[in-house]
């Protein structure tokens, strides 16, 4: 029918025979019988370090959109909530959650 346990990693384990089907385990964890009368082909996949490239700079990173997380105490007002100020300064704003707790409290 098709391909199962083609990516980086994954792995079917047989789990048992019985008459002319074959039960395997999938990366999933789904349970799936197939006839025993298919081919396999035991070997592993080409591009086993593909996630453990160098890139080499931030920049190529960047391209595959995997930019830095940036927290919002460090960035300029314009761009965040918790931004701005001189210096090393608390955010300024309390939960936003905790605060309805206590307006719902009051009413």
């Amino acid at each position: 029918n098709g391909q199962l346990s083609r990516a980086v990693g994954a792995v079917a384990k047989l789990i048992a025979k019985e008459g002319k089907l074959a039960t395997l385990k999938l990366p999933s964890g789904e349970v799936r019988s197939i006839s025993k009368d298919y081919s396999a082909t035991v070997r592993q996949v080409g591009n086993v370090g593909v996630n453990k490239k160098n890139l080499g700079r931030a920049g190529s990173k960047c391209w595959l959109g995997k930019c830095p997380i940036v927290r919002g105490v460090v960035m300029n007002p314009v761009y965040h909530l918790h931004g701005g100020g001189e210096g090393r300064t608390p955010i300024g704003r309390k939960n936003s959650q905790l605060l309805g707790v206590f307006l719902h409290l009051e009413e």
